[in-house]
């Protein structure tokens, strides 16, 4: 059987990106039959690197039978997978969150996680001299995922591992990074098309901070005001998406790439406590500014609080 490769729900560029990298090497280079999978659709940026790669959109997903072969990449969340995903057949986990447990396996399996801002990083590693038969798309995708991920090596999850191979894979692809990022972080600006609830599923996990369950939703622009000037809109969608994904509040976070800070939008009391015991911030309206916050991984979600 072929085997599916796929990241996390509401997928962003590493999530779309790593499982057709990692699918070209199961099927040029180990000679294992691998396909690319989407669990939804994927952002702009994420389209962007489809498009400029010359890349078909993967297959979407919506859950898998028993004994599907997979590998989950860019997550080990169970929330953020099909719900079936305990009877499919996994084979590799290749992330670089923390451990969250819940995930049951028909056997012993491979497990690579680590401390790098990208998964497509992990993955450069563990194909050892055989990254250098990449081809460029595969290579495009590989740096478009580390570039995205590290906000432009921006990011406090960045390390210097991550950087010198984004850099290596610019080289070999001929490319000025600052001038992709740019092109990168464009695409992802374009949201004008989307319905607030869809804004707010963009790039979106659900986490359980001492009892409260939170939709932690982020959006990363370089044009923030496109998104604050629907602040009133997407803040009346909050409660609409919070019922539907069975949610206790939704905590989005605007974060303006280029001025290195995010906006919490504030809609009631709970995510005002949340701001004052999380990041030390008074919120008198209802947004609130949060200098150097640009990491939901790395600075957000270990600091929250109820």
């Amino acid at each position: 059987m072929t085997v599916q490769i796929f990241g996390h729900k509401s997928p962003d560029t590493d999530s779309t990106g790593s499982p057709i990298v990692w699918s070209w090497y199961l099927n040029e280079i180990k000679g294992v039959a691998a396909a690319p999978k989407l669990l939804g659709e994927p952002n702009t940026e994420a389209a962007f690197m489809l498009e400029r790669w010359d890349f078909e959109k993967p297959e979407i997903i919506t859950d898998v039978e028993d004994g599907t072969p997979v590998v989950i990449v860019d997550t080990n969340n169970p929330a953020e997978l099909p719900s079936n995903i305990n009877g499919a057949d996994v084979q590799a986990i290749i992330d670089h969150h923390k451990l969250v447990g819940g995930l049951e396996t028909k056997g012993p399996i491979d497990i690579t996680i680590r401390p790098l801002a990208c998964t497509a990083t992990i993955m450069y590693d563990l194909m050892g001299d055989d990254a250098a038969k990449m081809p460029e798309a595969i290579k495009g995708a590989a740096l478009t995922c580390i570039l995205s991920d590290t906000l432009e090596f921006r990011s406090p999850t960045t390390t210097d591992h991550d950087r010198a191979i984004a850099e290596k894979l610019a080289a070999d692809l001929g490319l000025n990074i600052a001038d992709y990022a740019a092109e990168m972080f464009a695409a992802k600006s374009d949201v004008s098309s989307f319905s607030d609830a869809e804004l707010i599923r963009m790039d979106s996990k659900e986490y359980e901070v001492d009892g409260t369950k939170f939709r932690v939703s982020v959006l990363e622009t370089t044009a923030p005001s496109v998104v604050l000037d629907r602040k009133a809109s997407i803040m009346e969608s909050m409660t609409a998406v919070a019922t539907e994904d069975g949610v206790d509040q939704v905590l989005l976070f605007v974060v303006d790439i280029l001025n290195e800070e995010a906006t919490l939008l504030v809609p009631n009391d709970l995510v005002k406590t949340v701001a004052k015991k999380s990041f030390d911030a008074d919120a008198s309206g209802d947004a609130v500014v949060l200098p150097g916050i640009m990491s939901r991984k790395k600075q957000i979600i270990p600091n929250l609080k109820v």
